[in-house]
């Protein structure tokens, strides 16, 4: 029968298989190394192995928020409590329903539950990965710290040992392995590690996995697609400055009571978005499926990525918001709702919780801004070991007695001790310098200007 009611939608289950060309051009279908046909993805897609380690990331999750911590309850009911967003690679979108399901199984959930919102994006407003393709600038400043990357390895020592392994399988119009060779030294990297995850059967041959080799490319590899946010501020801002602005400002949403915690983004239904579909005012967990370059550059940004190797598969960073109930509980009651105007269009249903702070630069808080976000340390953990800020490390600016809880906003200047470190910031204030004020218009500026900075500009403070 055909459908005539566009209200809802059905389901529809089909069956994929991948062609390709035969021996002589003649079309084939792409197997498996066990030569099935039912179960070979595209190359970027996410794999069985992929979707069995995303789904455990998911289980561990529910192991720490729901059973050990009590942060999240045990059967959920309502959707519009957790912000999930993806990039437009589809094994991103794949990896954050597995992460999903590990966390909520359908045993977790009621039978009411309705679907849960998953935010995407368009390409050219993709910020949750260095979006070099759609930032003309960012694209310049990638190019040049590439290059002094290719300028500083591709005749050292190194990179000769590199050849002595595997240079008679480059092609024949690319026959020297090189930063900017073709396939370039990431790329190669990228194969290696593939390979490694998946078994002995797509393995390449065994000078690929020299322990040396791997360091080799491990260590160059980091020098070029990570060194600009060490040392650039324009880099990080660029690079990943826009996510982690967006996250600051859900984390002082989510502090004021504010709904600018995610909540209007992913909570209720067309024309009226500004509360969840169960009666839910908040955001309470998010998780956005990303990449190994958005995890290395918001580490990086951070001065949190010294001494460490290029992110492995399933690699996550959590992003902790932690409060302390005995500082501050004046400011603790959530502001009232104000009507807002949707980019849209007016929208009279559409409703948005009145805020000062969202997106403003610490330096313009006043003392009564500031001590409405007192209390609220920040924590990250990267793979489930706490990292710490260095700015975060200065008095006055963590936790007394635990360097990996940030304070959110410094409050101001106490003791001679304070005021020498009044310049270094804390949390919000060390990402506010490199939260641009608009993406869009940072990524045509400075088209004209060097790459690189004429003073150093170290991450972390």
């Amino acid at each position: 029968m055909t459908k005539t009611d566009w209200s809802s939608w059905k389901d529809f289950q089909w069956r994929r298989r991948i062609e390709t060309f035969g021996d002589d051009d003649r079309p084939v279908l792409a197997a498996s190394p066990e030569g099935k046909v039912d179960t070979v993805c595209q190359l970027g897609e996410l794999t069985d192995k992929g979707r069995e380690t995303t789904l455990a990331l998911g289980e561990r999750l529910r192991h720490l928020y729901v059973y050990q911590l009590g942060f999240m309850p045990k059967i959920i009911r309502d959707a519009d409590t957790i912000y999930l967003r993806a990039t437009p690679m589809a094994r991103a979108l794949d990896s954050v329903q597995q992460s999903f399901v590990g966390m909520y199984p359908l045993s977790a959930r009621t039978a009411s539950f309705p679907p849960p919102t998953i935010i995407t994006r368009a390409p050219a407003d993709e910020t949750l990965f260095p979006n070099e393709r759609n930032c003309h600038r960012f694209s310049q400043l990638s190019r040049a710290f590439a290059q002094r990357t290719a300028d500083r390895w591709n005749d050292s020592k190194d990179m000769d040992y590199l050849n002595s392994l595997i240079s008679k399988w480059m092609p024949e119009r690319s026959p020297r392995v090189a930063v900017d060779s073709h396939p370039r030294l990431s790329g190669i990297m990228d194969t290696v590690n593939s390979t490694l995850a998946h078994g002995p059967k797509t393995r390449l041959p065994s000078p690929f996995y020299d322990s040396r080799g791997r360091d080799i490319i491990d260590k160059i590899g980091i020098e070029e697609w990570y060194s600009g946010y060490k040392e650039s501020e324009e880099y990080r801002k660029l690079g990943i400055g826009a996510l982690v602005g967006d996250i600051v400002t859900r984390m002082v949403g989510s502090a004021e009571g504010s709904g600018n915690d995610g909540l209007l983004e992913v909570a209720g239904v067309d024309g009226d978005h500004g509360k969840g579909r169960g009666g839910e005012n908040g955001i309470k967990f998010a998780m956005s499926g990303c990449h190994d370059t958005t995890l290395a550059a918001i580490l990086s940004s951070l001065g949190a990525f010294e001494e460490r190797k290029w992110p492995p598969y399933t690699s996550h960073i959590a992003i902790e918001l932690f409060r302390d109930r005995s500082v501050n509980a004046e400011h603790s009651k959530p502001a009232e709702p104000a009507p807002r105007q949707s980019f849209l269009g007016s929208s009279r249903k559409t409703t948005k919780r009145s805020s000062l702070l969202m997106r403003k630069p610490m330096n313009d808080f006043t003392a009564d801004e500031k001590a409405k976000l007192q209390g609220f340390y920040v924590r990250l953990r990267y793979n489930d070991q706490p990292v710490i800020v260095p700015g975060c490390k200065l008095h006055g600016k963590h936790l007394e007695g635990d360097e990996t809880f940030c304070t959110l906003v410094c409050f101001g200047t106490n003791t001679i001790r304070e005021a020498a470190n009044d310049q270094q910031e804390a949390f919000k204030g060390i990402a506010d310098k490199f939260t641009p004020r608009t993406w869009t218009e940072a990524c045509v500026e400075n088209l004209d200007e060097p790459a690189f900075p004429r003073a150093p500009q170290p991450a972390g403070f």
